[in-house]
């Protein structure tokens, strides 16, 4: 065969081979594409689409995602995309994330049927929910032995090859403005992610992930800086005498916070005891025991509290979540999970193996290359309060562009933000641990200003 043979045998190949390889991309979009959910409202508007991609062929373990688009009169494909990890270790970013804070859906009491969120992320991009890693929500592994031996690298290295199968699926989604957020324990997934991405696309001219930068909030950073900002906060807050407050500052210092010692453990308990019964991630508002509790801290101890918050959106999730119909319709558990669907796994909480003391080398290393990070924090959040946030941020010894300062919403403070160069912070005043939760309306004008990388509004018009 001559080499002009050759090379039109090659240049044949090639056709087929990327014709058959955008064929399959279409038939598994169409194979993953949610018709309508049970109890959803109808005519939404906009696109979504579920399922699982091979994250380890010789392990069979996949990760369960879902897509859901930004409505058809906002033109999805000009948005960007943006990836949404919840934390734990072990936490559905379908559970938190998609249903009761940025997703489009919220979930009735009845644990059937489902109502509009007028603040979801979706209105400004294309959102990307993942449950990482295997064993946590939908996602799972065949050799049950994984789930106990997760930890931070295994699942950054899980998620990047999740990305770069699921761009092959929606090749539309190739070249776009691609973005990470996430909150709580996902301030180590988002940065770890961050930083392969980033370094997997060095020298690549126009890579396939775009990606320009990240978001979280109430993040796990520091776990030095995490603990003294901790103990600070449960002390200036009230929550814990003063003989606890010291115990505490001697006992945890520069421990690890997912492995904590036992002398550490014990004066958690302490601390634990002298709280009572609040809810550590949103202090001023009354924790879900029963409805009856719940309505009389609603009309009686707790007046000044929103109607908008429901502190039992948990037990929502755990009851639409398990309907055989939700999963069929979500192309979710598949292979017969031997378990019932929970909002965090306690296997993969317990069992976390690897969990590196400060992300703040990530963080200097991505700053230095110029992408867009963001860091938010509810103030009400004693779990990863402001404080430690602070501490952390204040520990990379960042020049200041523009100081501390309120920004507005509707004339009234939505909260504080400082610009440093490479970093932007913002607090969302009265937002507890799930900021979109508990201020539903602020987290959309902190997620459109991220995107379009203007500061928090000064203006109190």
């Amino acid at each position: 065969m001559g080499y002009s043979s050759k090379f039109y045998l090659v240049l044949v190949l090639s056709i087929y081979v990327g014709i058959s390889s955008a064929s399959s991309s279409l038939e598994d979009q169409k194979r993953d594409k949610i018709t309508e959910l049970p109890g959803q409202p109808g005519n939404v508007g906009f696109g979504q689409y579920s399922g699982y991609v091979t994250v380890n062929e010789e392990r069979g373990r996949a990760l369960f995602y879902w897509l859901i688009e930004a409505p058809h009169s906002r033109g999805p494909q000009s948005r960007p995309l943006v990836l949404w990890l919840n934390g734990g270790p072990g936490c559905s970013s379908i559970a938190y994330g998609a249903s009761e804070e940025i997703g489009p859906f919220r979930i009735r009491p009845d644990g059937k049927s489902l109502f509009l969120n007028p603040y979801a992320w979706n209105n400004l991009a294309n959102l990307l929910f993942l449950d990482s890693p295997a064993g946590v929500g939908f996602s799972y592994s065949n050799k049950t032995t994984d789930l106990y031996t997760f930890g931070d690298q295994k699942t950054a290295e899980d998620a990047y090859t999740f990305l770069v199968n699921w761009f092959e699926r929606f090749p539309q989604y190739k070249h776009r403005e691609f973005y990470i957020a996430g909150e709580s324990y996902a301030g180590h997934y988002v940065p770890q992610l961050a930083q392969l991405v980033y370094q997997r696309n060095k020298g690549i001219k126009d890579p396939i992930i775009n990606f320009k930068g990240f978001m979280v909030g109430n993040a796990v950073t520091d776990d030095y800086h995490d603990y003294v900002g901790t103990f600070e906060y449960w002390w200036t807050h009230g929550l814990v005498s003063d003989s606890t407050y010291r115990m505490l500052r001697i006992a945890c210092d520069f421990g690890s916070s997912q492995h904590p010692s036992v002398q550490c453990m014990q004066a958690l308990r302490v601390a634990v005891v002298e709280q009572g019964n609040i809810d550590p991630y949103s202090i001023y508002t009354p924790p879900c025991n029963n409805t009856a509790s719940l309505r009389r801290g609603l009309n009686g101890r707790y007046p000044w509290m929103s109607r908008a918050y429901d502190p039992c959106t948990e037990r929502h999730s755990n009851v639409y979540f398990n309907h055989p119909e939700v999963q069929e319709a979500l192309h979710a558990n598949v292979t017969g999970i031997p378990y019932s669907w929970t909002t965090c796994s306690d296997i993969v909480g317990n069992y976390w193996t690897d969990s590196p003391l400060s992300m703040l080398p990530i963080y200097r290393e991505l700053i230095d290359a110029g992408l867009k990070i963001w860091v938010y924090s509810g103030d009400t959040d004693s779990v990863v309060p402001v404080t430690a946030t602070r501490y952390s941020i204040d520990a990379l010894k960042l020049p200041t562009i523009i100081n501390w300062y309120p920004w507005y919403d509707n004339g009234k403070v939505g909260g504080w933000s400082q610009v440093y160069k490479g970093l932007t912070f913002v607090t969302v005043r009265g937002a507890g641990h799930e900021v979109p939760l508990h201020r539903p309306r602020q987290a959309f004008i902190l997620f459109r200003s991220f995107l379009e990388n203007k500061s928090m509004p000064l203006s109190s018009s």
